[in-house]
């Protein structure tokens, strides 16, 4: 067996599972009434599998964020221990340099593949997706419930004539004739992939970066990142097909709101958008504040009008009724 055959071989369970959402989606929107042959009921199953796919995988993507805090936490000190050792070389200086590393990630709770264990947990899921969308656009049937004629219906899905599922740029435009509607559908999806790729690298960036992180080599990277991702899917958008095309647009769509409400609401301490939190909160607090000390006003004020009506309803009798009253008795 050799490699390929027994990685398809692990991600076989991973595949049954995400055919079996594809299908699903694609039985649901049938009984609703949509053609089980057409290109949007196609495209509507598969952002469906994504967005289910996406959503499970959200408790792996909070521990990923958490471990990367962590890990921010103890940067300083691991960069005392590195100037500590800095030019030793020698066996004894490299050892000790280990341990207090070591003994630093212990006291932590974290250590660096932490935060790369759930990424490595995702890389499957994503691969056997992108595997079955692949199958399913060049006929073949799937490992379970994509069916031969499910394939079928897959391969020859049109989203609008002339715009099949199963074509991209290149096949679009090697066809003859060209397929125009293709060519036009397919560059919008990678202009808007390409840009909510770079939007979704900008705003972590501009606004979830720490100074000390910002004068680290690993925020020159990320830099330059954040224009080779987009040229990346740029390139590789010219060979992908519309349905293929379709799950990455609706995954980076997914990611970018993803990193806007961690950004929003669980800011690296010290960044932009940590100060842009604290700020909101002191506002909220404020107005708070505010409210109650308005209600309270408020309640003072009909507490005095009720004690008023009531002086008012107790008057005591005039000094000319009481001689009157008296009078009458005599």
């Amino acid at each position: 067996m050799d490699i390929g055959s027994f990685f398809q071989t692990l991600l076989t369970p991973i595949k049954w599972v995400i055919e079996a959402l594809l299908v699903g989606f694609h039985w649901l929107l049938t009984t609703l009434g949509m053609n089980p042959a057409g290109g949007l009921t196609w495209v509507l199953s598969i952002v469906g599998l994504v967005l289910v796919v996406r959503a499970l995988l959200i408790p792996i993507f909070v521990r990923q964020i958490k471990s990367q805090r962590k890990m921010l936490e103890v940067a300083p000190q691991l960069k005392k221990i590195q100037d500590k050792y800095k030019g030793k070389k020698d066996q004894f200086s490299r050892e000790a340099m280990q341990r207090e590393t070591m003994e630093l990630y212990r006291k932590a709770g974290t250590s660096p593949f932490s935060s790369c264990l759930p990424l490595l947990i995702q890389m499957p899921i994503f691969f056997s997706l992108f595997s079955v969308l692949n199958e399913a656009r060049n006929d073949k049937a799937g490992v379970g419930l994509l069916t031969r004629e499910l394939s079928d219906q897959f391969y020859n899905a049109e989203l609008f004539p002339g715009a099949g599922l199963k074509f991209s740029i290149q096949s679009a435009l090697e066809h003859n004739p060209v397929l125009w509607p293709v060519v036009i559908l397919a560059a919008v999806m990678v202009v808007a992939m390409t840009a909510s790729q770079f939007v979704t690298q900008l705003q972590i960036m501009a606004k979830n970066q720490s100074p000390e992180m910002k004068e680290s080599p690993m925020f020159r990277q990320q830099r330059i990142l954040l224009y080779i991702l987009p040229l990346v899917f740029a390139f590789s958008g010219f060979a992908f097909p519309i349905g293929v095309m379709f799950y990455w647009l609706t995954s980076n769509v997914w990611t970018m709101i993803q990193q806007f409400l961690v950004i929003r609401n669980m800011p690296t301490p010290g960044s932009e958008a940590a100060l842009a939190r604290e700020a909101r909160l002191a506002k909220r607090a404020r107005r708070k504040m505010g409210e109650d000390a308005a209600a309270l006003e408020a309640a003072e004020a009909a507490e005095q009008e009720t004690k008023k009506a009531t002086t008012q309803r107790q008057q005591p009798v005039g000094k000319s009724r009481a001689k009157k009253s008296g009078g009458n008795k005599r």
